[in-house]
Order: C-alpha cells, then sequence, then structure tokens
C-alpha cells in the first residue's frame, strides 16, 4: 500500500466539504480557513531555513523568488499576483502576504500554475527537505496537485479588500462599507492602538450617531480607499481633513463575530482599551451587560492567550471501526464509560481552526485534531446531559489509519456541554466519512 501524509488526508475532507456544499465560496465559508491553513501547513513542512540569516524564511519567499516571465516572455500570473500582494498595504509580514497571496490564487483559480511554478524551479524546491516536504515526494505531489486541481474548479469569491488580519489569522472580521454623504461632521472620537485605529465613542449629533452603522469597538480600516493599517497618532484625523466637504467610504472592521461572539484576534485589544477607557460601550448599551457577561470565564473556564478556554473532565477514548457516523456515539461513549477509567481534568482549547486537548496538571498535549479530521460530535443521552464525545480518525499519523476512535468528555454544566459540541459542529458541520 502506498504511503499517505496525514495532512494531504486531512486536506482532502476538507476540500471535499467545500465542494459538497456547491456554492460560491465567500469569506464566510466555515470551511474556507481550514482549508487555506492545511494548504499553508503544505508549503511549510520541510521549508529549511537559511543557516546565516536572521530572516525568518516562508512560504512567501519561494514565491517571491520565482521567475517573472514565462516560457514565451510574457508576465507569469504568478509574477502579476506577487506584485498585487507587494502594494498591498494592510500586509506587515511574510505570512500576511503568503496568506494573501494563497487567496487570491484560489480566487482566480491559478494555484495550480503557482506550484508547478514552484516545482520547476530548481534553486528554490532546493529550500525545502527531500526527505520531510511534500513538494519533494514524487508520491505526494501527485494527489496534492490533483487537490489543487479540485479547488481550481469551484468559485471562490473572496473580499480581498478585507485582509488586514491575515498577519495574525486566518480568521477574517466582518467587514462592512460605510457611505458617508458630505457633512460637517462625523462625529467619532478615535483612539490608536498597535497601528489600528479604533473607535472610542461616537459624539451627540454627529452623523455617525445619526446613522447608527459604526460602533465603538469597530475598526477604520480604510477612508476612500487609502489604508489607515499600521497608522500613526492622527492620520486618520489627517485623511479626513483633507476629504473635508466630500463624500466619504469608509471600510468598517467590527468588533463582533458574525455569530455575535467577539472577533478572537482583537480580545487583548478591546481589553486594552477598556483598561485606559473603562466607560467604553461596545456596541449597544442593551447589549452591555450580556456581552460582559458572556466573555466573563466561568469556574469552569480559563483564559489562554485572550481565548476562553473550557476546562472539562477527558474520561477516555476508544476503537469504533470503520464507520464514524453520529449514530455510534450512543454505542461507543458507554464502551468508555464501562472501562472505568480515571478521568483527568484537561484544558479544551478550541481555536480557529482546530482544537487541542492539554492535561492541567503536566501540561502536556493529549492530542490536536483539525476540524475537518472529526467525523462527528454529540452530546450522551443520560438526564445530565453533560458527557460529550466526538470522532477522529484513529491514528492518523500512521501511514494505514485503523479506522475511526470515539474521545469522550464530560463538561461541567449541560449548557457548557451544548456550548461545546455546537462549537466543535459549527467547525465541520456534521460531515461523515469512510475510511
Amino acid at each position: 500500500m502506498a504511503p499517505k501524509d496525514p495532512l494531504l488526508g486531512t486536506l482532502k475532507v476538507c476540500v471535499l466539504n467545500l465542494q459538497s456544499d456547491g456554492q460560491t465560496i465567500t469569506n464566510t465559508n466555515p470551511h474556507l480557513a481550514s482549508c487555506c491553513e492545511l494548504l499553508e501547513l503544505v508549503l511549510r513542512k520541510g521549508l529549511q531555513q537559511p543557516v546565516l540569516s536572521l530572516v525568518q524564511r516562508d512560504y512567501w519567499q519561494c514565491f517571491e523568488q520565482l521567475p517573472l516571465q514565462d516560457a514565451c516572455g510574457r508576465l507569469s500570473a504568478v509574477s502579476l499576483a506577487v506584485e498585487q500582494t507587494k502594494v498591498c498595504r494592510k500586509l506587515l509580514s511574510a505570512q500576511g502576504r503568503g496568506r494573501y497571496l494563497l487567496r487570491l490564487a484560489l480566487s482566480r483559480k491559478t494555484l495550480p500554475q503557482f506550484i508547478t511554478h514552484l516545482l520547476h524551479t530548481p534553486r528554490v524546491l532546493e529550500w525545502y527537505s527531500p526527505a520531510v516536504s511534500i513538494l519533494r515526494n514524487e508520491e505526494f505531489v501527485e494527489p496534492f496537485m490533483s487537490l489543487l486541481l479540485v479547488l481550481s474548479h469551484m468559485e471562490f469569491n473572496l473580499d480581498m479588500e478585507n485582509c488586514s488580519f491575515l498577519d495574525e489569522s486566518w480568521l477574517l472580521p466582518v467587514s462592512d462599507i460605510y457611505e458617508v454623504v458630505p457633512c460637517r461632521e462625523v462625529g467619532m472620537v478615535l483612539r490608536y492602538l498597535h497601528g489600528r485605529v479604533f473607535v472610542l465613542e461616537l459624539t451627540s449629533g454627529g452623523q455617525a450617531q445619526v446613522d447608527k452603522f459604526i460602533c465603538p469597538g469597530d475598526i477604520i480600516d480604510e477612508i476612500n480607499g487609502t489604508s489607515l493599517r499600521n497608522s500613526k497618532n492622527g492620520q486618520a484625523g489627517v485623511v479626513l481633513s483633507r476629504l473635508k466637504g466630500c463624500p466619504l467610504s469608509i471600510r468598517v472592521l467590527r468588533w463582533r463575530s458574525s455569530d455575535g461572539t467577539v472577533y478572537r484576534p482583537l480580545i487583548k485589544l478591546l481589553r486594552a482599551l477598556r483598561t485606559e477607557n473603562p466607560t467604553l460601550q461596545l456596541g449597544p448599551a442593551s447589549n452591555q451587560q450580556s456581552t460582559a457577561k458572556d466573555q466573563r470565564p466561568s469556574p469552569s473556564q480559563c483564559l489562554k492567550e485572550g481565548r476562553i478556554v473550557h476546562i472539562v473532565q477527558y474520561l477516555g477514548k476508544t476503537n469504533i471501526g470503520m464507520f464514524g457516523g453520529k449514530e455510534v456515539l450512543q454505542h461507543a461513549i458507554p464502551q468508555v464509560l464501562h472501562k472505568n477509567l480515571p478521568s483527568k481534568e484537561v484544558l479544551l482549547d478550541m481555536k480557529e481552526t482546530h482544537l487541542t486537548c492539554t492535561d492541567r496538571n503536566s501540561k502536556l498535549e493529549l492530542f490536536e485534531h483539525h476540524y475537518p479530521e472529526i467525523s462527528c460530535v454529540g452530546r450522551y443521552s443520560q438526564p445530565d446531559y453533560t458527557i460529550f464525545a466526538f470522532c477522529v480518525a484513529d491514528s492518523p499519523e500512521t501511514p494505514q489509519s485503523s479506522g475511526f476512535c470515539c474521545v469522550v468528555l464530560r463538561a461541567s454544566t449541560m449548557k457548557e456541554c451544548e456550548e461545546i459540541v455546537c462549537r466543535i459542529a459549527t467547525g465541520f458541520k456534521h460531515t461523515e466519512w469512510f475510511v
């Protein structure tokens, strides 16, 4: 049997999830961030760092070094995309530029051309380790290119202007355009923090307060096409004074995600704003109390890097065979419970593209799974409803998978159990698949 790479297996599931929706893929697609992260992991796998350089090499530098012209002497699709990425003022790091380039390639259906160009440029391909890299393994390159061809036949309609957070995260904020007619005063008090322009409050009688389109905590990303990323104090005021008396088109990045929760990369910055200005009202006053309550960790939660992490009990896992559908959960959970294994208090950290489980006492990581690897999740049909479980491919790091295993945990309350199950479920939409 041919060897398998776990990254390619997970990427295949994610591509199938994107394909199964049968619709144009936009920024709001729940599988997009996972797919992009997996593509990024493939491009980083085996990428060797220069010995005498202090600069960390990333896959962006690989694309940046590719020849500008194709065999006919014309500018290649890769070079055009690279140049567009270079001039984007909202990107400050190699990571952000690489991510922008991948999104651009998906939108233009040219990702297979990008990788083919890289594979036929020996001086760049040598940066990858032949023993580790997927790109230098003939048995892995072919299935990888096949997946890219599938992606190139899908319709991607991605908002390329919403890219200011690609330096930090694949998960992007909600982005809206605020059109303002010529007025005497827009009426916003701004605060500059970490190179971003936050709306601190709205002045009484100002146009922004009348329109009720923008809220304290939102970010002014650009004004009439002028980017405010990495702005210095007063820069937004200079732009607005230059456009005085003109209609304004303001791109706004919302502090609240589409599901109503705080956009996670902003949690630390919003906390800093609240420290400086305790009177900061995030959103409508009616939502202030509930928002604060939602973000305050309960006794069964803790904060880690600005994220709320759940403290749960790990009860064990069991192999369930070759089917990973949700129907097996009610049979698999009792199998684990009947073992009477000692439970472990663990930290369940549900990140934007994957989840991790860490022993709270020893700090050892018990497992890590990308959401596309999970085939189902659900609660146990018992009176307390605090036990939940999910199924994943058993031992995905080995070349031959032995089927699925069911991982069982216990939350502290029914509400928290439901919240965790729903959070995991949104990552894969109850995908069911076979091995």
